[in-house]
């Protein structure tokens, strides 16, 4: 039974999916006006673990996770290097699908785009006006009337008497309500569209909401995204969907906490931000995942020098120990096939179906190894036993996104190995000393 915090319900919940069998799932994707950092690098690995541990428990995912490819960001990007929004916004889409290959993620189902579903926005939008939950504005902007939904705030619980006109949103004398957001920006800068409002483009809360639509239904089981998303966009969403469709947008809304580097926020006036592709050139993508991972979800995780060592130990101590005893059983001429104990496995997908609680899916990792390496320690190896623990860590590590290939042993490499057992046991220890020095060179021997 998979266990979920639900942000609406600030609680751990039963996961029970609309279709028996199937879950919808959507999470934001990147604003595609720069390269990814390891912030953006985050929920790319939370939600491919959680993808793979739903389907690890029997279910069919589909994934959908958009590019955001029109903001102004993008615009003056493209205004500041003379060129086009397409080219500047396809530059880091490759990117960002670059990072998503350095981290061995599943790619999504559905990756839409903003700008190829813009006939299904204006509709919306022009639905929403019709309905009387939108406004236009004496300038062509449209707005949509927070003031039309009662349950406004539910996602982020968020109080509108508390906050202050223009702390999150912009002040705009346009609008009917300050708390009130843009559907569409009318506007003669950078791309723009022909719409009945005049020719503009859409505002960033409404794109989200149509692609789920188009691609997921007027329901999803599961919206996910980074807890910065949760206001005022999260909010939005689910706002417009509530006017529109009377029906909340999703299920649970899940929202994983951010990346701090060095014990400080990311940013740029700090000058300590961190592209995703350098940490994983640097790492490499088993180290980033397992640190990424390290740290439960919706606890803030600190990148520095000390946390990334302490994943480098804690990886090291769960694939030496594999790979010892996987070269051993090659070099015995073992075939450890696809046989796995089920009890440390179950173990391992209790903790993670227990809102995924990768701290303590890591403690039953340590503890299957450990068994591994009082097995192949024994005098009579029981080789089948050993087997079952190695694909055990395997299958939990895969649900973590981390792939570790078994080493690749030769004929001749069989051949040398009883060579070095033949001299050992005819005390021929100058012939077993080449012999377990040729071994060591290629990693065979420890």
């Amino acid at each position: 039974m998979i266990k979920l915090y639900n942000t609406k319900d600030l609680k751990i919940e039963e996961f029970k999916p609309i279709r028996e069998g199937h879950v919808s799932m959507y999470v934001c994707g990147p604003t595609v006006y720069n390269y990814a950092h390891i912030g953006n690098a985050r929920p790319i690995v939370v939600f491919d673990v959680l993808k793979r541990l739903l389907e690890a428990e029997g279910y069919q995912v589909k994934y959908v996770s958009n590019f955001t490819d029109v903001d102004d960001k993008i615009i003056n990007k493209a205004i500041a290097e003379n060129t086009t929004e397409e080219v500047i916004a396809q530059r880091y889409i490759d990117a960002y699908q670059d990072v998503r290959r350095g981290l061995h993620v599943e790619f999504p189902d559905v990756m839409p785009q903003v700008t190829k579903t813009m006939d299904g926005i204006i509709a919306f939008v022009e639905d929403l006006v019709k309905a009387g939950s939108a406004y236009v504005a004496e300038n062509g902007d449209v707005y949509f009337s927070v003031d039309s939904d009662p349950k406004y705030g539910e996602i982020s619980h968020q109080k509108l008497d508390y906050l202050e006109a223009g702390a999150r949103i912009d002040v705009n004398e346009g609008k009917r309500n300050p708390y009130d957001f843009a559907l569409w920006k009318r506007t003669d800068k950078g791309i723009q569209w022909d719409s009945p409002w005049g020719k503009g483009r859409p505002g960033w809360h409404t794109e989200c909401v149509v692609m789920i639509n188009e691609n997921l239904g007027e329901k999803i089981d599961i919206h996910g995204g980074g807890a910065d998303l949760r206001f005022p966009h999260h909010e939005n969403e689910c706002a417009q969907q509530e006017a529109l469709h009377h029906n909340a947008l999703a299920n649970y809304w899940v929202h994983n906490a951010m990346i701090n580097i060095d014990g400080q926020k990311m940013s740029k006036s700090l000058g300590n931000t961190l592209w995703a592709k350098d940490v994983i050139d640097k790492l490499g993508t088993n180290l980033t995942r397992w640190l990424i991972s390290s740290v439960h979800y919706r606890k803030e995780l600190n990148f520095s020098d000390e946390t990334i060592e302490t994943a480098r130990k804690e990886l090291e101590k769960v694939t030496n120990p594999m790979k010892q005893a996987e070269i051993k059983a090659a070099l015995a001429g073992i075939e450890i096939g696809d046989a796995y104990e089920e009890e440390s496995y179950r173990a391992f997908l209790d903790q993670m179906d227990d809102d995924m609680n990768t701290p303590n899916a890591y403690t039953v990792i340590f503890d299957t190894v450990k068994r591994l390496n009082q097995a192949v320690r024994t005098k009579e190896i029981d080789w089948q036993n050993v087997g079952r623990l190695i694909v055990s860590v395997e299958k939990m590590l895969a649900i973590l996104g981390i792939e570790v290939e078994r080493p690749v042993i030769t004929p001749e490499d069989r051949e040398m190995f009883a060579k070095w057992k033949e001299a050992k046991q005819a005390k021929d220890f100058d012939q077993a000393d080449v012999y377990r020095k040729a071994l060591s060179e290629k990693g065979l021997l420890a």
